[in-house]
Order: C-alpha cells, then sequence, then structure tokens
C-alpha cells in the first residue's frame, strides 16, 4: 500500500498558501511535490493538499492508498463525508468524488511531529506563489 503524506501551510489566514505531498511507494522509493496554491485560509490549504495528493494518486495508477493529515478536520470530514464548515464543502465533495476513482483509500490522523515532510514541502510551496503568474 503506497502512503501519501499531506499537508497544507499559509502564510497568514488567510495568506499565500502551499500545499505539500510526500508519497512513499515503498522500497526506499518516495516522491515529493508542492504545489502553490495563492492566497486562502490553513483550513483550504489542507483540503487542497488532500485534492492534490488525490489527483497525484489518480494521474500515477496509484490506487491503493493510506492518506496521512495532521489536520483534524480535514480527517475528520473525510471519514464523516460532511464539513461542519460550509466554506469547505466544495472542496471537500471534491476530494471524496477524487477518492472514489481509487480502488481502496484510507485517511488517517497522525501527530505534525510524524508529518515533517509534507510540512516542508507546503511551506516550500509558499515561497513558489511569488514566482507564479497570476497569483
Amino acid at each position: 500500500m503506497i502512503e501519501v503524506y499531506i499537508d497544507g501551510a499559509s502564510a497568514g489566514d488567510p495568506g499565500m498558501s502551499g500545499a505539500g505531498v510526500y508519497v512513499k511507494i515503498g522500497n526506499g522509493i518516495t516522491h515529493s511535490f508542492c504545489f502553490p496554491i495563492g492566497r486562502m485560509s490553513n483550513h483550504e490549504a489542507e483540503f487542497m493538499a488532500l485534492i492534490h495528493g488525490l489527483e497525484l494518486c489518480i494521474k500515477n495508477n496509484w490506487n491503493i492508498v493510506s492518506f496521512r493529515t495532521d489536520s483534524q478536520a480535514v480527517e475528520s470530514a473525510v471519514e464523516k463525508e460532511f464539513a461542519k464548515d460550509k466554506r469547505y464543502t466544495d472542496l471537500l465533495d471534491k476530494a471524496l468524488m477524487l477518492s472514489k476513482e481509487l480502488d481502496l483509500f484510507f485517511i488517517k490522523w497522525i501527530p505534525s511531529k510524524q508529518n515533517k515532510k509534507a510540512d516542508e514541502l507546503a511551506r516550500q510551496a509558499i515561497q513558489l506563489n511569488r514566482s507564479e503568474p497570476n497569483v
């Protein structure tokens, strides 16, 4: 099973944001991805990290995956298929739609200290916003 670690970060809330996705394929093979995602809240960035991670899995035919996030809000919303805050409903709906394209999808909350690589990637992605046009 492929492990996908996700994290979103914002420089301000809202502020310039980034999403980080760190993928462990197995046998020591890993992939790192940074996504500059413009200005949004930290929670929105967390959902965007999930969406980008799911899109990567679909694109690469990684169909049996276990996602790890340090966002309890994202993990809870996905598990319950319900976002308490209506601002995140559209993002959750998109993530759920994408997750159904996979053969097997799990999401698990982990402490931040176990998600350092994805956090580093999300913070790098914030900096990439400055070099992206129209952000």
